[in-house]
């Protein structure tokens, strides 16, 4: 991250996609926790590094790794991490942006409903494709989602794992 104005711009950078792994995942926690403790900071803004996501979602390799072993363990604690991240991001009492560039799909779209604000390109598109690995958000998106595009809309996203347009998010005011 960096500092400028008072203003944080915290990238995430994980190529190709900046999907979200243990290690990712982790820095951006320990940022976060840098950034709220910083007097200095009064405003952060999340945002992908490149331009083709903003965060693509969990890192398949691990969430593949972890239902192969069937580690209900492991699965558990990295829902509970991910959560707890999220939820702090959710809580601060300093303003959190997303700047949602390229894809924001699963993960990604859970960490950019966590922040306060939600500002996209006119070429994004979002998603919760989740159930296409056979599973849901796991990250506070079954809770986030429908209060903020309704339960019915929610639904259909989860259910069906279809991506929306910036378009389409702007008119359900999800950005």
């Amino acid at each position: 991250y960096t500092v400028e104005d008072k203003v944080a711009t915290l990238v995430i950078d994980h190529p190709p996609v900046n999907a979200f792994n243990k290690q990712t995942l982790t820095e951006l926690d320990a940022a976060v926790d840098a950034l709220l403790a910083d007097a200095n900071v009064k405003v952060i803004v999340i945002t992908g590094a490149g331009q083709m996501a903003f965060v693509a979602g969990a890192d398949i390799g691990d969430i593949g790794a972890i239902t192969k072993t069937k580690d209900a363990v492991a699965a558990q604690a990295m829902i509970d991490f991910g959560q707890s991240v999220l939820n702090k991001i959710e809580g601060s009492s300093k303003p959190v942006i997303a700047a949602i560039n390229g894809v924001c799909l699963g993960g990604g779209l859970e960490l950019a409903m966590a922040c306060h604000l939600r500002i996209v390109g006119d070429r994004v598109r979002l998603g919760q494709p989740e159930i296409n690995l056979g599973i849901m958000p796991a990250w506070g998106g079954t809770q986030r989602l429908p209060r903020i595009v309704g339960p019915s809309k929610a639904t259909e996203m989860m259910l069906t794992g279809d991506q929306i347009t910036a378009q389409q998010a702007l008119q359900l005011r999800l950005v």
